[in-house]
């Protein structure tokens, strides 16, 4: 049975406007999109420049440095999140580019990934922690730039640190490399990023 013209044009437009707000709408982009390499696989990491454009600039300008190579996770807490980002591995290091922040209305829900920062809300730097659960009170607090689109099991596989020491990790893991996509090779790219 073949709809009215009003109703399949509504149908349509009803379609359309859910994909554009959940985001499903837009093509695979591999100039917004990061390749993260843990020990336990590879994560794609969609970026969202339409949140935090300076943000996204900012990683990807970091990436293309080689600056998170190497770099460990050095505060992970079961049930919350894991970070990353900080050269020095203390939690206290950064790149010296801070950046104004960028809050949307964005929810910290499993797989995003948000820029870590001091008590001022402009002082978030190269440190980023991808969410392991939801937690509603970071949401509008914290810069919310990207989310993890496949591989989510290795990070899931990420060392947890100590509860009493607020998450700081003994041995912690590493990022072994981390790309901007546009730059992988096709033949690197897992097959989420192809």
């Amino acid at each position: 049975m073949r709809l009215p013209f009003p109703v399949r044009f509504v149908l349509t437009a009803l379609v359309g406007a859910v994909l554009l707000v959940s985001g499903r709408a837009s093509a695979f982009d591999p100039e917004n999109a990061l390749l993260l390499e843990l020990k336990d696989g590879p994560v794609v990491i969609e970026m969202r420049p339409d949140l935090a454009p300076r943000h996204v600039e900012q990683i990807k300008r970091l990436t293309r440095e080689k600056f998170y190579d190497g770099v460990v996770f050095h505060r992970v807490i079961e049930g919350f999140m894991a970070q990353t980002g900080d050269p020095t591995g203390t939690g206290a290091g950064g790149s010296g580019r801070r950046l104004p922040a960028e809050f949307s209305r964005e929810r910290h829900v499993p797989g995003v990934v948000s820029m870590a920062r001091a008590q001022d809300p402009n002082s978030a730097d190269s440190q980023f922690f991808i969410m392991f659960s939801a937690y509603p009170s970071l949401d509008g607090q914290y810069t919310i730039w990207g989310r993890v689109t496949a591989g989510m099991e290795a990070v899931n596989r990420i060392k947890r640190g100590d509860s009493a020491r607020n998450g700081v990790v003994q041995t912690p893991d590493r990022i072994v490399r981390m790309r901007v996509m546009a730059d992988v090779p096709a033949a690197e790219r897992p097959a989420a990023a192809r």
